[in-house]
């Protein structure tokens, strides 16, 4: 199955990060990609996307990640809420002490 996901790019404490066409088996820095589809920099919170070839993928049948998802939301490529990335806080519970 085919992903759209980030792919991390730049140097030690400077990243960057590419939104490319991947297969899911593909680990996500690995080099193996079909397009790339855009770019983003959160140090300076650029992001430049192709929103017509973003388009033809996910027509295809092509799977935005999480992340890619709310990014494509906020800027309006696609219809919808966006994904809560960040996971739930389990509730922390105290253990019986034994007398």
């Amino acid at each position: 199955m085919l992903m759209i996901r980030l792919q991390r790019t730049g140097r030690k404490n400077d990243p960057s990060y590419r939104f490319v066409v991947t297969d899911k088996k593909n680990s996500a820095s690995g080099g193996k990609f079909l397009e790339i589809l855009g770019a983003h920099t959160p140090k300076t919170d650029e992001i430049i996307l192709k929103a017509e070839r973003i388009k033809y993928w996910l027509s295809v049948g092509a799977q935005a990640s999480d992340t890619v998802h709310n990014h494509l939301v906020k800027n309006g490529i696609i219809e919808g809420k966006k994904k809560n990335v960040l996971p739930k806080k389990s509730p922390t519970t105290k253990k019986k002490q034994k007398k």
